[in-house]
């Protein structure tokens, strides 16, 4: 298992989640709400490691054209960023300031891991969201995409 790979399945899952959204007549507003945070968290892990400013707010309040338009930017950065970096590079150091103002320090690959899980925690709860006002989620399994070929 490698960055890459579970980059490709954050980007696919990301896409659905959005999809989901799309289908869903007048989805949860919460649910949106999730997918927003989940797209200005991956900008706010993105510009970190990138030593920029913040290119949305963490919890940024986005129209589901928006999210997709966000998405489809965001996976291939990530894609193309992992795909470059070398197995020592990821225990780099990264220093930042949480939004609480905080200052930490974490390595590249902690930084990365977290991304992913922190995606699929919060499609999770989109997931909930729309099953419980009668609408479908996306099958967002890392193990169903795999069996499926929709991703690497």
């Amino acid at each position: 298992m490698d960055f890459v790979q579970l980059f490709d399945y954050d980007a696919w899952a990301n896409r659905e989640a959005v999809r989901s959204l799309d289908a869903a007549v007048n989805p949860p507003s919460r649910a949106l709400a999730v997918m927003a945070h989940i797209i200005g968290a991956e900008w706010l892990w993105w510009t970190r490691l990138h030593r920029s400013a913040p290119r949305l707010a963490v919890w940024p309040a986005l129209t589901i054209a928006q999210c997709g338009a966000e998405v489809s930017e965001l996976g291939p950065q990530w894609r193309e960023y992992v795909a470059r970096r070398g197995a020592a590079e990821n225990t780099e150091a990264v220093p930042y300031v949480n939004s609480r103002g905080e200052s930490f320090s974490s390595s590249v690959g902690d930084i990365l891991f977290h991304v992913i899980t922190h995606s699929a925690y919060h499609r999770g709860q989109i997931a909930m969201a729309l099953r419980a006002s009668g609408h479908e989620p996306a099958y967002t399994d890392f193990i169903h995409a795999r069996r499926q070929g929709l991703i690497a």
